[in-house]
Order: structure tokens, then C-alpha cells, then sequence
């Protein structure tokens, strides 16, 4: 089929039938089960741990403490490796921790024939400790004493400041600030948003086990990038990277929470200790929470000034809260702020600011979107607030401004070759029948006090991938079977998003064979598959679709080379078509692909040159592309209460060419999702004294349920992006940026009071309401 088709997930029969095979379910007979001991303390030293208790118990295999792991620091992000040292990763983590950075850092493991035993073991650990103040905030970490880092002294992570005149950029050093003007500038007043962490909660935990086969460590986990995985354990064994082998399963979810690196060296030091015996390290649901990633809270302030409906001056500050190890470093802060300045371009004058600091908080790093959630709600929200100041209708106040066709990035000087965004603007607000709706619902609300209800947008810009900042590179390799079907494999991992079954759509759209005759095999191996940097940036059909499409052009070409051989026509006037090679000229069929694979794998007769048809490719992606959209949300608004009810939500998207249409319209639906729940309810929260997160379940961090979740109507506004393989771009992602601040600015529209905090949740309406005079109460 090809292309442009709603084929059948390579996965479906898998996982619709329970037999897709996870970390835990591929567990070897005999595994001992590891724990992990967690510290009770946000910020200090281990001063002592006393084991004698534990190694007493029966059951117990092995324990490791923070005493007996290597001392060389390592990374735990999951970007490909980079020669440029401004570019690499921060090596601060350890397997575990003697310097303990947050509540619930680990400081000792235990490996045990069961896990009630090893949580026992766990739990009998004696562990003293040198108890430091604790900083939850960037305001309280900056300067504080002792530093969280000894080689950051002042607890700032990084920063990225500069001017932008002309499309050039002007770098400068800045300093930390929470002042209410931005580079200190009185023509630059900011309002200040405030954006809470919030978590994945990815289905499957974070999951591995790890044994000895001879000299090398397998590692099975549930890890979205295998390749820079391998790389960042043999750094924190200290042991040859040949000797480790990963291998990714199918995975339940990741979101970019499963991109770094975390429990994968305790299991695989453990099983070291036992002997080489499987060790296995299943996070609980409380420990994913606490122990794995976070998306960054920050603090954003925005300044914006028109002329007339025309940006003239903008200014952003981001203070993020980078938490208590680097993970990520600087990267999200700055992917968030240079996007400031690439959705909208003022005429005049435009200053960002970005600062991340290390605070004890559990760390944050990638999680959908990569930072662009938080500065689009900022920023949605604060052009929203322009347009009612001024008297101009959100979508003209928008069509003015936003990035257009040709665009010249100021920063990594890719020039954006398609853009549908005002189609998209247009095609959505036909959906939902804005210019309608707004004036019905203004004629509403003078007459209604406690019911109001609202109509809001906003739009986006996402880069896809993150060329030229590190190399953009997968791999494919297909193995020809004399049958004519084929297997595809890929180091891209799919999460559950579907990339598998694209990438068989676009060896098929080159070989004409149907996807149900290619396999694309769903485990990632590093021993086996070829390189790719993974899942992340919203890169696979993109980067890792190209590999796929440049090793189908290859094999493609070895078929017509054998043909040419075969049958004596000239290569150049064959072609292929429906599984079968044939003249282009008036397609006439000389022989199958099915003939021609066998024919020149088992001819026998002393002059073929016999050869096993298969290909290889590498592709290195020296482009960046953006994906647009816009997100139109119709609600109604309890005011008493500050509750809200979504009635609507429309969401179009210009990811160039689609090449599954329904895979596609999935991501939109789960993107969504997500994002209601961080406008409306999901926040995780922290014992203001200890740092102890207070809600890491799923009884008390509230994520959307079914009946949450409103009517959705999907559509996309198809461009060809002359960078991707078959006209696409990145996809899976942006669905998750625009629908917090289009509900944002549909309660703006319902009530006239602006929001400046997310979670928008009843609390938080209520208090503006009654601070707004919606709702009276009595002295």
C-alpha cells in the first residue's frame, strides 16, 4: 500500500492478543530481584551505611552501596555522542550516591531470590547521614551553601542570553534574576508565568535486568535510545563499551522519560557481584515518579509590545528548575527559549534570557515536546492578553506576526522550506465556527454570572530533530527472502507510537511489496541492529524514515541490477511494480522480485555471480524542519465552582505529508490528552520541609480519565517538506503543546480573568474569580 495509507500496525495482532513480549515478561527462571534503598534526606552525605544486618538475611545474593561503585562521574541523557565539548553532556551521576541531592536518591541496592526479601534486606540497611539545608526553587538554590555541585559553585546549571538585531545573534552573559523586568530594562515590564513539574506516567515503569554471557553484560530494558544507553553504562562500569550488550523490547510508553539512563548500571553491577546472574530492577508506579524524570517547572517571564496589531518588541526569562542532577543540562531551557523567537518575530527589539539551576528536586529532562509546552503556554497566553488590550481578534493578531514561509532561524540558520499554519488557522477556526461562537458567547456572558463559557486558540512551532546542535544519523538494514518477502531492521525504537509499521510503509512505497510481507522486527539489539540515536525530537520518520527509504532505494537497485543481468535489458528502462520488475516504458512484467531474489541467491550455473539480496544504509540528516499547528478549544466555565467543562476541541496540524493517516490521527488524540491534564489537574507536590513528593500514585496525581476527555476533531493540512524522505516532518509530539493555553485563553474569553499558573484547578479559579469579583464572598 505504501504511503499515505492506513495500514495495519506491524504490532496489532501482538498486542491485541497479549503476546508482544516487555521487559518483565522476557524475566530468565532463577532471576534474583533487586531493590533499591532510597535516601530520607534532600541534601547531604552518606556518612556511614551498615549492611551486616542485611547480608545476614537468607535469600539475599548481593548487595552494592554508594561506597562500592566506580568514582568516575557519568552522563545519564540520551543524546548521541558529540566531539564538540560545548555540546556533550554533563557527567555528574554516579551508580549511586554518597552525595545525596534529593529526597529519594539512591544509596544502596540489594539483589535477593525474591523481592519481598531484597525489600526486606533494603529495609534493614542502616544508613547515617551529614544533613545539608535543602532549596526547591531556582530563587532559594542560586548561591546557596554548600553547592549542590562542587564544580557549579553558584548551583547554576548554564545560562543563554542575547540580543537578536538584524536575524543575528548577539550572545552576552546575564545574570540569575526574578525581577519584573527583563535585562533590567524598564521598557521591558515582564508578567510572570509559573508552569509546575508533571510526569510521563508512561503505562509500563521503567524496567531491566541484566546478566553475564561470558565477558559481556545484557542489558534488556525498557530504553527509547539502546545505542547512547550502551554507551552511558560502559561509562559507569568503567568497562569497554564491546562488553555491553542492550537489547529494547517492546516498550509500554516513554514520552522521553525513557531516553536517560537510571537503573540500567545498578542491575548490571548487581549481577557483576552475584556472580553474572540475571539481575532484574522493576521500578514501582512510586518510585517512576520520584527516581526517573520530570518535566521542568519553570518560572517564565514574558514581555511583549505592539504596534498597533505589529510585535515590536518581545523579551523572555526562563528560570527553570533543573532538579538535582543534570540529565539534560541546558537544552530544554534553551530549545524552549530560542522558540520564543521563532513562532513570532518582533520588528524591533528581542532579548532572551534562560538560566536552569540545580535544586533537590528530583531531576527533570525530556518529556514530550521538550520545553515547548511550557514557553508556548507563556507565550500563547501573554499574545491572547495583547490582542483583548488592543481590540484585535486572536487569530489576526496571530496571522500578523507568526513565522511564515522562508523564515530564516536567527539561531541555527535553517531556512523552513514548508509551512501550513495559516491553513491551519483557518481550517480550524472553520471547524469549531469561531467568528461565530465569539460573539454568541460574548452576548452569553453579560447575561450569565455563574455559567460562562468561552472559546479560545493558540498555535505552535516544532523543530523536528536537533541538527545542527548533534548529529541527526540512523541506520536500516533489509534482508531480502527468495520468497520476495523481507525483514526490516532499524535501530529507531517505537514506543508504542507506531514507527515500525511507517517504516515498512516506506520500504513498501520503494520495493511495491505489501507491508504484510515485511517484517519489521520490533527488539532493538546493539550487537545486531543497526546504529541509530533513537527516539526523541519527533525524529524517527523523519531521520530514521530516510535510512529506511535510502536502504529500500538500494536494494531496489540491486534487484534491477540482477534483472538487467537476467534478462538483458538495460537497468535504466526497468522499474518495479506490484512485486514485479518491469519494462517503465509500457510495464510490461519480465519476472517477480520473488523470481529475481531466488534466481540470484541459488543459481548455479558457474558464471552468476550468486548474492543474498539485502541492503544497508546509513542517512545523515543535515536539515531541520518545523511543524506547525493550532488548537481550538470550546468550554464552559462553573464559576462558583471553577470547574471546567470542555465541550470541544479541534486541533490541525501541518506535518507535511502524512504517511499514516490513522496512526497519525492517534498521536493527536493521546497528545491532547496529555495536555488537558497539564492545564487542568496534573502537578506533583512536595513536603515543603523534606522534599518528600506527596503524590507519587495515581490515586493523588490526577491524570484525565474517559470522562475527561471531550470530542476531538482531527485534520491535517498536508505540505511537502523537501527535507523529509517522502515530504514529512515531525508528528508525534506537537499534538501536546497548544491545547493548555488554548484553554487558558477560552476561560479568558468566558470570564475575562487571565491565568498565569498551570495547573488550572478549581482552587486556583476560584481564588481568581473571587480576586476578579466573579464571586462575592462574605467578610
Amino acid at each position: 500500500m505504501g504511503i499515505r495509507s492506513n495500514v495495519k500496525r506491524q504490532d496489532a495482532i501482538q498486542k491485541a492478543t497479549g503476546s508482544a513480549k516487555y521487559v518483565e515478561d522476557l524475566l530468565p527462571i532463577n532471576t534474583l530481584y533487586a531493590k533499591v534503598l532510597h535516601s530520607t534526606i534532600a541534601n547531604g552525605i552518606v556518612s556511614s551505611i551498615d549492611i551486616s544486618e542485611a547480608e545476614r538475611m537468607d535469600g539475599v545474593e548481593a548487595i552494592i552501596t554508594c561506597f562500592d561503585v566506580p568514582k568516575e562521574p557519568y552522563a545519564t541523557a540520551g543524546h548521541p555522542k558529540s566531539l564538540n565539548p560545548n555540546s556533550q553532556d554533563i557527567e555528574d551521576r554516579h551508580i549511586l550516591s554518597k552525595r545525596v541531592r534529593y529526597y529519594g536518591d539512591e544509596i544502596a541496592a540489594v539483589a535477593a531470590v525474591d523481592p519481598i526479601t531484597a525489600q526486606k534486606a533494603v529495609e534493614a540497611i542502616k544508613v547515617e547521614y551529614k544533613v545539608f539545608p535543602a532549596v526547591f526553587t531556582p530563587e532559594a538554590a542560586f548561591n546557596s551553601l554548600p553547592p549542590l555541585n562542587e564544580e557549579y559553585f553558584s548551583n547554576e546549571l548554564a545560562r543563554m542570553d542575547f540580543s537578536i538585531k538584524n536575524n543575528i545573534v548577539s550572545h552576552y552573559d546575564g545574570k540569575f534574576s526574578t525581577e519584573s523586568y527583563i535585562a533590567g530594562r524598564k521598557d521591558l515590564p515582564a508578567q510572570h508565568f509559573h508552569l509546575e513539574a508533571v510526569h510521563a506516567c508512561h503505562i509500563e515503569p521503567n524496567s531491566c535486568f541484566a546478566y553475564q554471557d561470558g565477558e559481556q553484560i545484557v542489558i534488556v530494558t525498557s530504553n527509547q535510545v539502546p545505542f547512547t544507553a550502551r554507551k552511558n553504562i560502559a561509562k559507569a562500569l568503567q568497562i569497554p563499551i564491546g562488553r555491553i550488550r542492550v537489547v529494547k523490547p517492546y516498550m509500554g510508553g516513554g514520552f522521553g522519560n525513557k531516553q536517560d539512563t537510571l537503573y540500567e548500571p545498578i542491575a548490571a553491577l548487581l549481577s557483576m557481584k552475584a556472580g553474572g546472574r540475571c539481575v532484574s530492577l522493576i521500578m514501582t508506579r512510586e518510585e517512576c515518579f520520584v527516581s526517573s524524570r520530570t518535566r521542568h517547572g519553570m518560572d517564565i517571564y514574558t514581555s511583549m509590545e505592539f504596534e498597533g496589531s505589529t510585535l515590536s518588541k518581545q523579551a523572555v526569562r526562563i528560570n527553570a528548575n533543573g532538579g538535582s542532577y543534570a540529565a539534560h543540562g541546558h537544552a530544554v531551557s534553551a530549545y524552549a527559549v530560542t522558540n520564543y523567537f521563532q513562532t513570532y518575530t518582533a520588528r524591533d527589539t528581542q532579548i532572551g534570557e534562560s538560566s536552569t539551576m540545580y535544586t533537590n528536586l528530583p531531576s527533570a529532562a525530556a518529556l514530550r515536546a521538550y520545553g515547548i509546552p511550557q514557553i508556548a503556554f507563556a507565550m500563547e497566553s501573554q499574545m491572547d492578553d495583547a490582542a483583548r488590550e488592543n481590540g484585535i481578534d486572536p487569530i489576526e493578531i496571530r496571522k500578523k506576526n507568526m513565522m511564515m514561509e522562508d523564515f530564516v532561524d536567527p539561531f541555527d540558520k535553517f531556512v523552513v522550506k514548508s509551512n501550513g499554519l495559516n491553513k491551519c488557522i483557518d481550517r480550524a477556526s472553520a471547524m469549531i465556527d469561531w467568528y461565530k461562537k465569539r460573539k454568541e458567547y460574548d452576548e452569553f456572558n453579560q447575561k450569565s454570572t455563574q455559567l460562562k463559557k468561552g472559546i479560545g486558540m493558540a498555535i505552535f512551532s516544532y523543530k523536528t530533530g536537533v541538527y545542527p546542535l548533534q548529529l541527526e544519523s540512523g541506520s536500516c538494514r533489509i534482508l531480502m527472502n527468495e520468497d520476495g518477502t523481507a525483514q526490516i531492521q532499524v535501530g529507531c525504537t517505537d514506543l508504542g507510537q507506531g514507527s515500525d509499521t511507517v517504516m515498512a510503509q516506506i520500504v513498501s512505497e520503494v520495493l511495491t511489496i505489501p507491508e504484510d510481507r515485511l517484517t519489521v522486527k520490533p527488539f532493538q539489539d546493539t550487537d545486531i541492529t543497526p546504529y541509530d540515536a533513537g527516539a526523541y525530537a519527533s525524529r524517527q520518520t523523519y531521520v530514521s524514515g530516510g535510512a529506511a527509504k535510502k536502504a529500500a532505494l538500494t536494494l531496489k537497485n540491486e534487484i534491477l541490477n540482477y534483472a538487467e543481468i537476467f534478462f538483458q535489458e538495460k537497468k535504466e528502462k526497468l522499474d518495479l511494480s506490484e512485486e514485479y520488475v518491469v519494462i517503465s516504458e509500457n510495464g510490461e512484467r519480465l519476472a517477480s522480485i520473488a523470481d529475481i531474489a531466488c534466481r540470484a541467491q541459488y543459481t548455479n550455473d558457474q558464471k552468476t555471480h550468486t548474492k543474498h539480496l539485502t541492503s544497508e544504509e546509513t542517512y545523515t540528516c543535515f536539515n531541520i524542519s518545523c511543524a506547525f499547528g493550532t488548537c481550538f478549544v470550546d468550554l464552559e466555565v462553573d464559576v462558583p465552582l471553577g470547574k471546567i467543562k470542555i465541550n470541544e476541541i479541534v486541533s490541525v496540524q501541518d506535518s507535511g505529508i502524512i504517511i499514516n493517516p490513522q496512526l497519525a490521527e492517534a498521536q493527536m488524540h493521546g497528545g491532547i490528552a496529555m495536555a488537558i491534564g497539564y492545564a487542568l489537574s496534573e502537578q506533583l507536590q512536595y513536603d515543603s520541609s523534606s522534599g518528600r513528593m506527596l503524590n507519587n500514585n495515581f490515586l493523588d496525581y490526577k491524570i484525565p480519565t474517559s470522562m475527561d476527555i471531550p470530542d476531538m476533531k482531527i485534520e491535517f493540512v498536508e505540505t511537502y517538506e523537501p527535507s523529509g524522505p517522502f515530504g514529512n516532518k515531525g508528528l508525534a509530539e506537537p499534538p501536546t503543546i497548544a491545547p493548555a493555553p488554548a484553554i487558558r485563553n477560552a476561560i479568558l474569553h468566558a470570564t475575562g480573568v487571565p491565568l498565569y499558573e498551570l495547573p488550572m484547578t478549581p482552587e486556583k479559579l476560584v481564588a481568581a474569580f473571587v480576586k476578579a469579583g466573579l464571586i462575592i464572598t462574605e467578610e
